[in-house]
């Protein structure tokens, strides 16, 4: 041992003591979020009071200062503490509402297999929620389906919409058939990465392996990359594979290094996307709906085909309007056998159980000829307190 790993090594031990302190007690705090929840169970009191949020993030920015430390760095701590606090809230009072929904066992169902951006998807939302998951990669987004509607899953994780390659039309034409509904979202970063599985450099990559969207998504790179043929793949899972089997320099995948990690493959160039904040939203369906608790912010989504006639699309989003319900999406896709005629998929900000919500799908149906609701569920979009910054520098 050198002389400065003699100095090294018990400095080292103290911050990894820190560590284990700094994980107890931020276990401790999730404990007594969980207990917070269980009251406002009691009380209906909503999730989140973003003013108590502000007032806590200002002090504790003050509280940071005198300790010598960075206001942005308390903030973005603290934001990712009460995502985490919102996020496991709602989990347990959407469990608590929904009973019979709790299970030992989740059988999850999810395009590609382990590494695919799906499967990490899937990973994430059931990490919060009671039961062991268990993995069931498909190699389309019609198997996904036909494994929840013949009970061989409990649940689907599909991706609906990227930030840099727009809405995944297949998803939606899936939709349309479907008697599942939608119970649960989830946006997940997507970091795309250059993955080889021998010691190369791009200058070799003469083929390259991944899922169509990650190609779309992924453009300017490959503009940059020069003459290089690109190989489409079901998933991004199976792009990689590939890559691990062939075990060559001149091939390469483009996946997440998360991903890549599983098949022993190694990531060369990070940040590969169009869009640098980069993110697909994805959905979770299952055979029967759940009810999302009032005091939880929720999402429903709904499917509809208006009467033949000019302004009958308007005529539709005026009901949101008149009713104060804010629409965060939507989206139109042909109805089979109809030429020229469209569904529309409406995303909304509002639970079922609200008047507005009832008094809204109610003047919706009197005036299409077609209205389906595909789910109604908690919104995991926690939107980050804002601190103002004036105020939480002041003396």
């Amino acid at each position: 041992m050198t002389q400065t790993e003699d100095l090294l090594a018990p400095i080292r031990e103290q911050i990894n003591q820190v560590d284990q302190q700094v994980l107890e007690l931020l276990a401790k705090r999730r404990g007594l979020t969980n207990q917070v929840a269980e009251a406002k169970i009691q009380t209906a009191k909503p999730i989140r009071d973003q003013h108590r949020e502000q007032q806590l993030l200002v002090k504790l920015i003050k509280q940071g200062q005198k300790l010598g430390l960075d206001p942005h760095f308390i903030t973005q701590l603290f934001h990712v503490i009460i995502e985490d606090s919102v996020l496991n809230q709602q989990a347990l009072l959407a469990e608590r509402a929904n009973p019979e929904q709790s299970q030992p066992l989740n059988r999850v169902a999810f395009l590609g297999n382990k590494g695919s951006y799906s499967y990490l998807a899937a990973k994430k939302y059931f990490s919060r929620r009671a039961g062991e998951f268990l993995e069931l990669g498909c190699q389309s987004f019609a198997e996904i389906i036909q494994k929840v509607e013949s009970n061989q899953a409990d649940y689907a994780v599909l991706p609906i919409e990227n930030t840099s390659s727009g809405s995944i039309n297949e998803v939606y034409d899936q939709l349309q058939h479907t008697s599942l509904s939608i119970i649960g979202e989830l946006t997940h970063p997507i970091k795309h990465a250059l993955l080889v599985a021998d010691n190369t450099d791009t200058s070799k990559i003469t083929t390259l392996y991944a899922h169509p969207q990650v190609f779309a998504q992924c453009s300017h790179f490959l503009a940059e990359l020069g003459n290089v043929e690109v190989k489409p793949c079901d998933s991004t899972s199976a792009a990689m594979m590939k890559v691990a089997e062939l075990q060559s320099p001149h091939a390469a995948a483009i996946g997440s290094e998360a991903g890549g990690n599983l098949y022993g493959l190694t990531a060369i160039k990070s940040n590969l996307a169009n869009q640098k904040e980069n993110h697909s939203r994805f959905i979770v369906v299952a055979r029967k709906s759940v009810k999302v608790p009032i005091q939880v912010p929720a999402k429903t989504t709904l499917v509809m085909s208006t009467v033949q006639k000019p302004g009958a699309l308007v005529e539709a989003l005026l009901v949101l309007k008149d009713n104060n319900i804010n629409m965060t999406k939507l989206e139109s896709r042909p109805i089979t056998g109809n030429p020229w005629e469209e569904m529309f998929y409406i995303d909304v900000e509002g639970n079922l159980q609200d008047g507005p919500m009832q008094n809204a799908i109610e003047g919706l149906r009197a005036i299409t000829r077609y209205l389906k609701v595909l789910g109604c569920y908690p919104t995991e979009e926690v939107t980050p307190t804002k601190v103002p910054l004036a105020a939480a520098l002041q003396d």
